[in-house]
């Protein structure tokens, strides 16, 4: 197999697992102001991603780092068209990170609501704009023979790209419910659990309109048309729904977690598989799009790359299994008391 094709899926890989893990840490952000009554539970939702979600972030940078490294023109192209985009994302990122380590510093009320309100800006922000950003990737971007960028961030919110924002989130909202309704207990658990259950309906809905609306303003059934194998793909995502649901009857969380993981898995390789060997397509001419073979850095860098990644990569799964076992047990008040709590 050609190194490029490699490169192409670990990269997709990348941004795939770093949805699945940051995910439902955009989702607690977001569902705070909702779902926390008062100050301690609050904290009970902070602190139940607390030890992880700077370790989640680890995905993105590899993402990111792939992309620079691997698809270098890629690299350039995407991150001057989406420059007003992902700078929003940096910015949003940068603060859910302070306001978490700063919220619990001082004890007053109004300095508790302003880094609540940075949580959550924090963590809607991200979560509506890499699904605008993959949504019009999946639709394709203006750029011309020189990968000028042909438009701005208002092209970007079209109807496609805010359906894939609206997706976004959704799947992050239910993932943290999901992880809420494992890490907590009481009345808090019996809230993030309703929650969770009521959201599934919303996604659902949401995530069958953009299928179809996928057939209509993209191309990325052509792949699934050409090789109608691949359309597994699509029935083991609508199957990972459909367990979501099913676990939540039981009662089974954590499992019902782990169908959500793989629910959001499926979803970002749909578009990637459709896409492929396109990473970066042009909706001014089919001529100037980017691919994983044009885009791409010379062999010997992907085979260096290879081989570290190889390494690596194992090693960062196997802290991230520990650290996950390490904080499995469910956050309660007295959690709060520890030194460590956020």
């Amino acid at each position: 197999m050609d190194l490029q094709i490699i490169w192409f899926f670990i990269w997709g890989l990348l941004w795939a697992v770093f949805f699945m893990t940051d995910g439902f840490d955009f989702g607690i952000g977001t569902l705070m102001p909702f779902m926390g009554k008062n100050d301690n539970e609050k904290r009970i939702m902070i602190n139940a991603m607390g030890p992880l979600w700077d370790g989640n972030e680890v995905w993105l940078i590899g993402a990111g780092g792939v992309t620079f490294a691997a698809f270098p023109i890629l690299y350039a192209t995407m991150f001057s068209s989406f420059y007003s985009a992902l700078l929003l994302i940096l910015f949003a990122l940068i603060l859910r990170g302070v306001a978490i380590e700063f919220r619990h510093h001082i004890d007053s009320s109004a300095w508790r609501q302003l880094w609540d309100a940075c949580i959550f800006i924090g963590s809607v922000t991200p979560a509506v704009l890499f699904g605008v950003a993959f949504a019009n990737i999946f639709k394709g971007i203006p750029i011309d023979a020189n990968g000028i960028y042909h438009g701005n961030l208002y092209s970007l919110l079209n109807f496609y790209g805010l359906l894939g924002g609206l997706l976004f989130l959704l799947l992050f909202l239910e993932h943290g419910a999901l992880w809420l309704a494992i890490r907590t207990e009481g009345d808090l658990h019996e809230r993030t659990s309703k929650m969770a259950n009521g959201l599934w309906w919303i996604l659902l809905t949401v995530a069958l309109i953009f299928l179809i609306a996928s057939k209509y303003e993209t191309n990325l059934y052509d792949n699934y048309y050409e090789k109608p194998v691949l359309f597994i793909l699509v029935l083991v995502n609508l199957a990972a729904f459909l367990q979501i649901k099913y676990f939540l009857m039981q009662k089974k969380y954590l499992t019902a977690w782990f169908s959500s993981s793989l629910a959001i898995v499926c979803c970002t390789f749909f578009g990637l598989i459709g896409l492929f060997p396109t990473v970066f397509p042009s909706s001014i001419d089919p001529a100037y799009s980017l691919t994983a073979f044009n885009s791409s850095s010379s062999p010997l860098t992907l085979k260096i790359m290879l081989g570290v990644a190889i390494v690596f990569v194992p090693i960062i799964i196997a802290y991230q299994t520990w650290a996950y076992n390490l904080f499995r047990d469910k956050v309660t008040e007295k959690t709060l008391s520890s030194e460590q709590a956020y």
